[in-house]
């Protein structure tokens, strides 16, 4: 097409356009009144053979027969219908239409006795004026579609999976606004250079090349059934292309005359770097420790505390109770709930779980029936190099908790502990060890009323001290991605799991119980890396790229990190009334015999040598190993804190039940 051609295409149709509706319907009128006499025309042309048969009737009988067409199809709401979402069961309607009214014709000619008058001539017409109608509106959908493609905003995508998601994605899009499908790419053979729904279809590894040359700009995955780990595998593919990826995500949007392909296209998700679908909360459970209760949340303005406090005001608790020492934190939290929830009393309370006496007030002056204490020093690097802060916090505010909890008769307590507790190597894992040991302790002891649990988290996507957050940073300044191991892996959940873990498990303890989520198989974090990279459209640059974007560094092990975390150790495994949640039962101190160590413990945080302190907490946690940290460049400033990993532990033996 020539550039003149082009510029009265786009006028020609940008005036179509801009027409009201009223304009558009008398337009569609007038030339079906012109082109349906000459649709007869040629009717009765074919049924004589030449025009002698045509000319024996007047214009009348040709404008009759279009007048009836014209009514049949008014009938058929074939000009009120928008041309540009023109369908097939419209034009079958209008087809069965037009075939009513000449089959009414017929019947009239038949009342008349005009025998002169073929009436074959109207079954040949029949086929003419539809096709007519056929032709007239998919070629005006198509030339308007194309307008709108070349001078508007959509953006142009490639579908992956050319299977029957795909082709009703591509079947919606043509009427999107926002986007518009230029080919399918699929690992299939078979289907590879067929057409799907107008597109065609090129095998995966040719998107790199044809990314450029078609102007694609994102691919979109239309693979709603495929399992998370397949969709993860899918984007380290196609993110070596170098295109950004969305997901489509409800195939129910693309249903129905008005598909909303905007609704049902959505950026990846935490969720769809899992490898497992999320589990969905028990609702009978969800709000039985909540719902009428006042409640109080320790650590209220982290990842999880917060995460805590949001699910909780959506149950209708009587009250809320939020505790942190982070000022900035605990006002953060405690605006964003008043606001969404104003009706709701709120208390937010500055200062420290270490602090017994502002514990007892709160629990004194607010009546508390349910408690869960996410307040702690989580992150292993900084707790490694800060032994006696970290094991003063976790296990101070532990010990305070569970005291005032039973002192003050408060129904439920639950301690979100963590998944290097079990068989820790390191001190923060040791220190929610000693946690878990202090909650089975106060449940051993029973008589105040209080049901005491813990729950025992994997890794929480996008939680403050994630990998998720740290990724993103590290991407967004053009790397590189730094990773302690290539073999490192963990497992996995979303902060809404973990907070909906929290509130679940208080309602299902029964006393000293360790509750766990069911996440599936664990998820190595170069391969994470490699799809977040992939999610922004970017490449990694390795030996077989060596023109990527993004380079991945492994600087190795920080000082008591783990290959692989568990889980479960060896004690027994109950169901728990959650199909996805275990419940288990794990030897523990005695409680008197603990309370000693923990003061022995206290002691020796106050010498500050760590020899002293690691002896101690091995003599608590009889599975702590402490791990000597691998030579890199990020742990090297870890050495001098680290230099006492190897020294003997003070030779106690402590009885355990």
């Amino acid at each position: 097409m020539s550039i003149q051609s082009r510029k009265v295409f786009s006028v020609l149709c940008a005036r179509l356009v801009q027409m009201n509706r009223r304009a558009k319907m008398t337009l569609m009128v007038a030339a079906d009144l012109v082109m349906l006499p000459l649709c007869f025309l040629i009717a009765m042309i074919l049924r004589g053979g030449d025009l002698k048969l045509a000319m024996e009737f007047g214009p009348g009988s040709y404008f009759l027969i279009a007048a009836l067409t014209v009514l049949a199809f008014s009938m058929a709401d074939l000009y009120r219908a928008v041309i540009r979402f023109i369908d097939h069961r419209l034009l079958t309607m209008s087809g069965l239409s037009l075939a009513i009214a000449i089959f009414c014709a017929y019947l009239a000619l038949l009342a008349l006795n005009e025998i002169s008058f073929p009436r074959s001539a109207l079954t040949i017409y029949w086929f003419i004026a539809f096709s007519y109608v056929v032709v007239s509106r998919i070629g005006l959908r198509n030339l308007l579609r194309t307008y709108r493609s070349r001078n508007g905003t959509a953006v142009p995508v490639a579908i992956y999976g050319a299977g029957e998601a795909g082709a009703r994605l591509a079947q919606a899009l043509r009427d999107s606004d926002d986007y518009r499908a230029l080919c399918f790419f699929d690992d299939k053979r078979t289907l590879h250079e067929r057409t799907i729904a107008g597109l065609r279809v090129f095998p995966t590894g040719r998107l790199a090349a044809m990314a450029p040359e078609l102007g694609i700009r994102t691919t979109v995955i239309a693979l709603p059934t495929a399992a998370p780990e397949r969709v993860r595998d899918i984007m380290q593919r196609l993110g070596q292309a170098g295109v950004p990826a969305k997901i489509l995500g409800r195939l129910v949007d693309l249903d129905g005359d008005k598909a909303a392909p905007r609704e049902a296209i959505r950026e990846l998700k935490f969720e769809d770097l899992l490898g497992r679908p999320p589990v969905p909360p028990r609702m009978d459970l969800f709000a039985r420790c909540v719902r009428g209760k006042s409640v109080l949340v320790t650590g209220a303005g982290g990842s999880i505390g917060s995460e805590l406090c949001r699910q909780i005001v959506t149950l209708t608790p009587a009250r809320l109770h939020l505790l942190d020492h982070s000022e900035f934190a605990l006002y953060t939290i405690r605006q964003e709930l008043a606001t969404r929830f104003p009706e709701l009393p709120i208390q937010a309370h500055l200062g420290s779980v270490c602090n017994a006496d502002l514990v007892d007030r709160i629990l004194r002056e607010g009546k508390v029936d349910t408690i869960y204490h996410a307040a702690a020093y989580k992150h292993v690097p900084l707790v490694e190099a800060n032994i006696v802060e970290g094991l003063r916090n976790n296990v101070l505010g532990a010990q305070v908790i569970a005291a005032s909890a039973a002192r003050h008769a408060v129904r439920t307590c639950v301690l979100i502990s963590s998944d290097k507790a079990v068989r820790p190597t390191n001190i923060m894992g040791a220190s929610k060890r000693i946690a878990e040991l202090i909650f089975q302790a106060a449940a051993a002891r029973g008589g105040a009323g209080t049901t005491f649990c813990m729950v025992r988290f994997g890794n929480v996507l996008g939680s403050s001290g994630s990998v998720i957050p740290l990724f993103q940073r590290q991407i967004a300044r053009g790397g590189p991605v730094t990773i302690t191991h290539p073999e490192v892996s963990r497992y996995f959940m979303l902060i809404a799991e973990a907070a909906q873990l929290v509130i679940q498990a208080g309602a299902m303890a029964k006393g000293g119980d360790v509750f766990v989520l069911d996440m599936g198989e664990p998820v190595r974090i170069v391969d994470l890396a490699r799809t977040m990279i992939a999610m922004h459209g970017l490449t990694e640059r390795n030996p077989q790229i060596p023109r990527g974007d993004i380079e991945i560094q492994f600087v190795g092990l920080f000082p008591g990190e783990k290959l692989h975390e568990e889980l479960l150790t060896d004690g027994v495994v109950f169901p728990s009334e959650h199909p996805r949640i275990m419940r288990m039962k794990e030897s523990a101190l005695r409680p008197s015999v603990l309370e000693t160590c923990i003061t022995c413990l206290m002691m020796a945080c106050e010498t500050h040598e760590r020899g002293t302190i690691e002896s101690m907490v091995k003599a608590i946690v009889a599975e702590y190993v402490p791990q000597a940290p691998q030579a890199a460049p990020e742990a090297e400033e870890h050495t001098a804190e680290s230099a006492g990993l190897n020294r003997k532990f003070v030779p106690f033996r402590i009885e355990r039940i």
